[in-house]
């Protein structure tokens, strides 16, 4: 194994830093959004009801399971003067974002043709997305073999990742509601469509265009084929407990997205109060954000994600007891839940990285595609998780669907599924999560020592 350009003691440009993390932008978005109104578009928008909303939001990005290590393998041995990552994230830079305006146009059909043709287009837009997300992840550990490096790239992600997921998060019910009815419209969801539609685009093609040009950090070779590259990442224990609990968590984060338009509807009673919701959620996580990159470096990465989810389930417990507290308390539990979520999100990335680079020093090859297909796969999983799971709850407490021009009140048993599912199934995820977590066993000082005997011994590490 070689190296060149950025690698061991050296810093990439400033240029490819920020210019990486603006994709964030784009992923940030579009795993806020659907998974914030997508549910709620078809519930109260369209009129479907709960338990079949819930299905038609779970098995579109379902689909991506297969279809993210697909990718990974394809872009692991695609030979292209770009590079082998990046036509792939073209290829979704321009397909997906028309793909995501069109999901929130469905024509003024019957409800039953309204939610196939939204279910269509939203497995054309993951499949889409996952073109571009599966090789944008795995650009980290090949950019750089320094962990430390990795580490910095993911603050930038992470930093880019927040914002997005609060501009989003605010800026999109508004545009949903922007004709005057603070549930949404039709109207209002087309327009916001095609304005977010236009931000995916933006930071995909800006992180493509940032990281033309940079030589790979380490040369490998890739795996033969698919089935090949499943059995190296089974073989990894340390990216396999890290992928096992980064699943539950992301379906625990699915199900506060959710339901934070039902929470803010319905329990607070104030549709607009999911843009506060969002700034309870991400401003305290964008501050905490280089408090555990200084907590990852001084306890270890694991303890440190450990400690992050500690915080996030604490929130949510505070949360699930919402119905019996001031609505203070609630942005106050969503608030300290924004400060683990920072973590969550930073630390298993960076983790992740590691466990790639870990695999190409001791074996020689690049299968960075495949680890990363598998990962966003099981993102993608835990996020369709948290709408459909949150949609079931929804139909156990008989919640009562209707469209926009006609709006009716919920049973008591609504309001306790609405909060259910926005607090307690979150909290009881995030505590099933811990054990996964803890028996990750990738040291920074045994990642170091692999890479060190990767540079002596080259060729054994083939």
């Amino acid at each position: 194994m070689s190296e060149h350009g950025p690698g061991q003691g050296h810093s990439l440009p400033a240029r490819v830093r920020v210019g990486y993390g603006l994709g964030s932008f784009a992923t940030g978005t579009f795993g806020t959004v659907p998974g914030l109104l997508l549910l709620y578009y078809l519930t109260d928008i369209l009129g479907v009801a709960a338990g079949l909303a819930g299905l038609l939001v779970f098995l579109p990005k379902a689909w991506d399971v297969l279809l993210n290590p697909w990718i990974g393998s394809r872009s692991d041995r695609t030979e292209h003067r770009w590079g082998p990552r990046r036509p792939w994230m073209l290829l979704g830079a321009l397909v997906m974002p028309l793909c995501f305006a069109a999901m929130f146009a469905a024509p003024g059909v019957e409800r039953g043709w309204a939610a196939l043709y939204v279910a269509l287009l939203f497995l054309l837009t993951a499949t889409a997305y996952a073109c571009f997300q599966v090789p944008y992840v795995a650009l980290p550990a090949e950019l750089t073999a320094d962990a430390d490096e990795r580490a910095r790239i993911m603050s930038w992600r992470v930093a880019f990742l927040g914002a997005a997921i609060l501009l989003s998060g605010a800026t999109a019910p508004l545009l949903a509601g922007a004709s005057g009815d603070d549930h949404g419209t039709p109207q209002g969801y087309r327009l916001m469509g095609v304005v977010i539609g236009a931000v995916l685009c933006a930071g995909m093609l800006a992180a493509f265009a940032a990281t033309a040009g940079v030589r790979s950090a380490v040369h490998t070779t890739s795996e033969a084929g698919l089935s090949a590259q499943l059995r190296a990442a089974r073989g990894n224990r340390p990216f396999a407990w890290l992928l096992a609990a980064f699943v539950v968590q992301a379906a625990a984060t699915g199900l506060m997205l959710a339901g934070t338009q039902y929470f803010a509807t319905y329990i607070l009673d104030r549709p607009s109060a999911t843009t506060i919701l969002f700034a309870c959620l991400i401003v305290p996580s964008l501050a905490a954000m280089p408090l555990w990159l200084a907590a990852g470096r001084c306890l270890g990465k694991k303890r440190a994600a450990i400690t992050a989810s500690a915080c996030f389930l604490a929130g949510a417990l505070v949360v699930a007891l919402a119905r019996a507290l001031p609505p203070a308390t609630a942005y106050g539990a969503v608030a300290l839940a924004g400060i683990g979520y920072a973590g969550m999100q930073m630390l298993p990335l960076a983790m992740l990285g590691d466990t790639i680079a870990a695999d190409a020093f001791t074996s020689g090859r690049r299968r960075a595609g495949v680890f990363t297909g598998l990962w966003t796969a099981g993102e993608t999983l835990g996020l369709a998780i948290g709408p459909g799971l949150y949609g079931l709850v929804l139909a156990v407490g008989s919640f009562v669907s209707s469209d926009a021009d006609h709006r009716v009140d919920q049973p008591d048993s609504a309001l306790t599924a609405i909060v259910a599912g926005f607090g307690a199934l979150p909290a009881l995820l995030l505590l099933l999560s811990l054990p996964l977590l803890a028996r990750y066993d990738l040291t920074e000082e045994r990642l170091n020592r692999l890479r060190d005997a990767a540079a002596a011994s080259p060729l054994e590490a083939r």
